[in-house]
């Protein structure tokens, strides 16, 4: 470690190998916590490369339990989160809409850190038991389109580094690693991201990875789609900026976005989508991220327009409501 460090405030770059062996390590408790927390600000400070943030995916997805699921195709929708706009949980939502409309998923969350009510924190307030069951999470995937994976159970490295992170009280590299270890290694994915640099290290990492992705960032800070403005994508085809009108939604406002005062308030607002009684910008914000993760399904075949009104069908025929009944049923 002491070499590694030398070398990293040299500026050099490790290799995907080296920062494998060091999450391998980190996990076998190798590492001083001095150690750690001077490795984690040094790469910090410097800014994490393309391969060092692989190599500590593979370790994470090495030591931690994976999700072995019985389907060849299935989407993870979810936001690298910090942009700190404490919207509502708006791409857990949108995964029933994707469910609704024939797709499958693989949504993998938290509790939250940042914001009111995490993935996590949605689900339990459901009354959802998570599991690592196998047979539980295959059930879930066929009969209602989507199963839930929670990160707790099963990457167990974050437990070496989380008092560490904690401690430091600023971003560190797993900041960056949540969207990325999926235990399940979905084959596609929608991620939501707070900056440009973040799209651009994204990109170059799904690139290596070799999937069929979709990453958004709206232009005024959120790690989603937000329709407060113009927002950007780039995907495996394309990359432009679209304006909310593009999708036949109108500009909305920060307001109108917000999770509420409490978990109960951003539970309300979930279920009020998905049985199609909430307001038109909270349903709107739902279809534009569905929509976008319908089209990296479709490999870019289908125009985003039909994506939006596959989307809102979805919604509005109650199937999006449905799946979310299975899935509640299966999980409960």
């Amino acid at each position: 470690m002491k070499q590694i460090l030398e070398r990293v405030l040299n500026q050099e770059a490790l290799t995907r190998e080296e920062t494998k062996d060091i999450l391998i390590g980190i996990t076998q408790e190798r590492y001083a916590k001095e150690q750690i927390t001077a490795l984690l600000t040094a790469l910090q400070m410097r800014g994490i490369t393309v391969d060092e943030l692989l190599g500590f995916r593979d370790g994470i997805l090495e030591t931690g339990v994976p999700a072995i699921l019985d389907c060849d195709r299935y989407i993870d929708v979810v936001g690298t989160g910090g942009d700190r706009k404490n919207t509502f949980n708006i791409s857990t939502t949108a995964c029933f809409v994707i469910a609704g409309a024939g797709y499958k998923v693989a949504k993998h969350g938290n509790y939250a850190s940042t914001s009111t009510s995490g993935a996590s924190d949605v689900m339990a307030n459901h009354g959802i038991r998570f599991t690592a069951d196998a047979d539980i999470l295959n059930r879930s995937l066929n009969e209602a389109g989507i199963v839930y994976l929670h990160a707790q159970l099963f990457a167990h490295a974050m437990k070496f580094v989380g008092p560490i992170r904690k401690a430091l009280q600023f971003p560190t590299c797993f900041n960056l690693l949540g969207p990325l270890v999926n235990p399940s290694k979905p084959q596609c994915q929608l991620l939501g991201v707070a900056n440009l640099d973040q799209m651009r290290l994204y990109s170059n990492v799904y690139q290596k990875i070799g999937i069929d992705y979709g990453i958004v960032n709206s232009m005024d800070g959120y790690d989603e789609i937000s329709l407060t403005g113009d927002f950007k994508v780039t995907t495996n085809d394309y990359e432009r900026i679209f304006k909310p009108s593009e999708l036949g939604m109108e500009t909305i406002t920060p307001e109108e976005l917000k999770a509420g005062a409490d978990e109960m308030e951003a539970k309300e607002i979930f279920d009020k989508v998905l049985a199609n009684t909430a307001t038109k910008a909270q349903k709107d914000v739902v279809m534009a991220n569905a929509a976008f993760a319908i089209q990296v399904m479709e490999k870019g075949r289908k125009s985003i327009e039909d994506c939006v009104e596959a989307a809102r069908e979805s919604i509005d025929s109650g199937r999006a409501f449905a799946a979310f009944r299975r899935f509640a049923e299966i999980n409960s």
